[in-house]
């Protein structure tokens, strides 16, 4: 029992076990990748069974087997993560408190994902819920980060009305920016299963699509970065610079992989930067707030003392 507590109380366990579940959250969201990658989407072709009559998958389903049932325990790793988050928070900062109700709501989050990723096999990966799917994933990225920012007690930089609009226009964009690259996934050649649907959509309009929204973020991303900086929000401009860097190199991936012709190893490589772009655009908009005249009135108060 001493063990046990060990492992998760203290401020440094509790940060652990907040990263390790950002990380596992992000992970999944790769190893996915890979398992459509593969074309083994359906290497276990039913759920929560992997065959009819068995949870393991059978020696004549060979390596796609494997790769599908791999994914699948994997998420056993992700419970066993939001579990641990869960109890240190609880342990460390109390019943009801805010870490404790993000918590409970990425520990949530885990079984739903699990369930949809149910349809998605019964739907013959359907893209529409395969979409979904890493959708949910994307939304516990940023309930993680939330996490972060609480587990570290970092407060939110007070910024103006204007300025915090800009965040959650930049934050948004960079959500459209995903989910219309999964619509270009679901019209593009890696299906997961050669007899998989498509969306029936021409991948060169989506293509192009997901590219402006791509720019958007760029845009929306630096116009983040001059304004925070120019008004003296040193902390919170660190998370849109963080932002910047991650969308370029996000872009400069895609742009990539579209011109060689969607290679499997850099579509991997442009999944790791889409979680790491997740957790950029979250890690900015948790780290500002709406300034209130609380904090305005702080301000002046600061700077009349300065001043004097």
């Amino acid at each position: 029992m001493d063990v046990l507590r060990k492992l998760v109380d203290g401020e440094r366990a509790l940060r652990t076990w907040l990263w390790i579940s950002l990380v596992c959250n992000m992970g999944i969201i790769v190893t996915g990748a890979v398992v459509r990658l593969t074309g083994s989407g359906l290497g276990c072709p039913t759920w929560p069974r992997c065959t009819e009559d068995s949870y393991v998958p059978h020696p004549s389903y060979g390596i796609h087997g494997v790769i599908e049932f791999g994914n699948r325990l994997l998420t056993f790793v992700l419970i066993a993560a939001a579990i641990g988050a869960f109890v240190a928070a609880w342990r460390n900062r109390g019943a009801r408190s805010k870490l404790w109700w993000i918590n409970l709501g990425i520990g949530l989050g885990i079984p739903f994902q699990a369930v949809i990723g149910g349809f998605t096999v019964w739907s013959n990966l359907n893209p529409f819920v395969v979409a979904l799917h890493l959708l949910l994933s994307v939304a516990l990225i940023v309930l993680c980060v939330w996490a972060l920012r609480v587990g570290y007690r970092t407060e939110p930089e007070p910024v103006a009305p204007g300025l915090r609009w800009l965040v959650h226009a930049t934050f948004w964009a960079a959500m459209l920016s995903i989910w219309v690259g999964t619509i270009v996934t679901g019209s593009g050649p890696h299906a997961g299963d050669a007899k998989s649907p498509r969306t029936g959509f021409d991948i060169e309009f989506v293509a192009r699509l997901h590219g402006l929204s791509a720019w958007l973020v760029v845009a929306l991303s630096v116009a983040s970065l001059v304004v925070l900086l120019r008004s003296g929000h040193r902390r919170a401009a660190r998370a849109a610079r963080l932002l910047v860097i991650t969308v370029v190199l996000q872009g400069a991936i895609g742009y990539l992989q579209y011109f060689l012709g969607v290679p499997v190893g850099i579509v991997i490589l442009h999944m790791v930067g889409l979680t790491l772009l997740t957790a950029a655009a979250a890690w900015l908009l948790v780290s500002t707030t709406r300034r209130t005249h609380a904090d305005q009135s702080g301000a002046d108060d600061r700077t009349s003392v300065h001043a004097s």
